[in-house]
């Protein structure tokens, strides 16, 4: 069956990568390998994601990043989608009681009723990946389209895949309990599992196009 795998990659990040550092260095196509079938012929794997900015806690975040990607352009079959990150600062209520980190963090008494927060937001990954999906579906470029996520935004794009255009599509959940809307809309779903990540591994030292090499982040 031709495939055609769809991968949402900050809901894998923070849902399986974030807390396995030792896992980050994660071939896509060899995990999507190592969950669905032999009779799954993968002809591409579509990689959604957005570019991370420094911060004053981690300032070599979007250089590891960037190592990432290029490690991603190492497999033929590895098509990233990048969306974009928008940061805003606005007021926003704060919870009563409020909590804060470090633990032990005192508030004045009384704390104030609202705070101006630092938020950022993905855009364009979501609306990409469904975009994709529907497109490749009615255009006939695969049998089986498999989406990696946990994020129920996507249910009406699956939904129209599979009961639209016809398609077979799967979900690969990478938490214990998916979101049930998104398993009711798609044709069968699997599950990540930790081991699938552990044998899915880049080697640690990668040879680009142009000759030279890198390595895999020290941290």
């Amino acid at each position: 069956m031709r495939t055609i795998v769809y991968i949402d990659g900050f809901n894998l990040y923070y849902r399986m990568l974030k807390s396995r550092p030792a896992m980050k260095w994660l071939n896509p196509l060899r995990m999507a390998r190592s969950v669905l079938g032999a009779e799954h012929q993968i002809t591409q794997v579509n990689y959604y994601i957005a570019r991370v900015s420094a911060r004053a806690h981690d300032p070599f975040a979007p250089a590891r990043q960037a190592t990432y990607l290029k490690a991603l352009g190492t497999v033929p079959e590895i098509v990233i989608h990048e969306g974009r990150f928008m940061t805003s600062e606005p007021w926003m209520p704060l919870a009563s009681p409020p909590q804060g980190k470090p633990s032990g963090y005192h508030w004045n008494m009384p704390p104030p009723e609202t705070v101006k927060v630092v938020k950022s937001e993905e855009k364009g990954s979501d609306v990409n990946l469904g975009s994709h999906l529907v497109r490749d579906a009615f255009l006939d470029r695969f049998d089986v389209g498999v989406v990696v996520t946990n994020d129920s935004d996507l249910v009406e794009p699956i939904r129209i895949a599979v009961q639209e255009a016809g398609k077979r599509v799967g979900l690969l959940v990478p938490v214990k309990y998916p979101t049930a809307s998104l398993t009711a809309a798609t044709s069968f779903h699997l599950h990540l599992r930790p081991g699938h990540l552990a044998r899915s591994q880049f080697a640690p030292t990668l040879e680009l196009a142009d000759g030279t090499f890198i390595t895999r982040p020290a941290t």
